[in-house]
């Protein structure tokens, strides 16, 4: 028996900024108007290479499921493939939907989907006008939860301060350590902060301006000033 084809609409949260590349640590400590400045850990030195295009083949799950297989596994494989286009970085991914999925007009279904090691939650809605035994079904899939991947962080500052930025008063970017994957709740200050070297901080003396890493209401990283 042929199962149905999958059409999947998708409002999967994605990282508005690009990511980018920590490479070694930054032992600076000079500061402004005479004060040091402890410079925070992980120094951004260019763009991660690991951070990805939307599309490339390294983040897309192979193989795919067969045709025929169960409507649940498409739909775990997909889910699978959302959280790596999120991502933007190559990742080991798993994909469970501990009650299965209700394939009935509105039914929604809760999923579990990890990203290297990180478990977001989602939901699975299948469309309202789906109808019993179509050959087509319809589906929506939500996080509830951010994802928030260090190195898209990185290439985050750097792409907003960094020498391709057009920014001429900035250098010196670090970042605290932050993890490869972790689960953030959306809209919110994710309890990281990253710096520049500010040329006209501390009165024009020069000093570090450090940046509270935030996530938006669909995932994107933000920057946000420390007063």
């Amino acid at each position: 028996m042929r199962n149905p084809k999958i059409l999947i609409g998708l409002v999967a949260a994605g990282l508005l900024t690009a990511g980018c590349g920590s490479d070694g640590s930054s032992s600076d400590s000079s500061g402004g108007g005479g004060a040091a400045q402890k410079a925070l850990p992980v120094a951004i030195n260019g763009p991660q290479e690991d951070v990805r295009k939307r599309g490339e083949d390294n983040l897309k799950v192979t193989p795919a499921p067969e045709r025929d297989a169960p409507f649940i596994e498409q739909v775990q494989h997909r889910l699978r493939e959302v959280i790596l286009l999120d991502a933007e970085v190559a990742g080991e991914t798993s994909a469970k939907c501990p009650n299965g999925v209700t394939q009935k007009a509105g039914a929604v279904s809760q999923c579990v989907v990890t990203y290297a090691g990180a478990e977001i939650p989602y939901e699975v809605k299948i469309s309202d006008s789906y109808r019993e035994g179509s050959s087509i079904t319809s589906y929506n899939t939500t996080p509830k939860k951010g994802l928030l991947v260090g190195k898209v962080v990185y290439n985050a500052l750097n792409e907003r301060y960094g020498p391709e930025s057009g920014s001429t008063d900035a250098s010196k970017l670090a970042c605290e350590e932050i993890p490869a994957a972790k689960a953030v709740d959306f809209n919110s200050d994710t309890g990281y902060k990253c710096q520049y070297w500010g040329k006209h901080a501390n009165d024009g003396k020069g000093g570090y301006e450090t940046r509270r890493v935030m996530i938006g209401p669909s995932g994107g990283i933000g920057f946000e000033n420390v007063k």
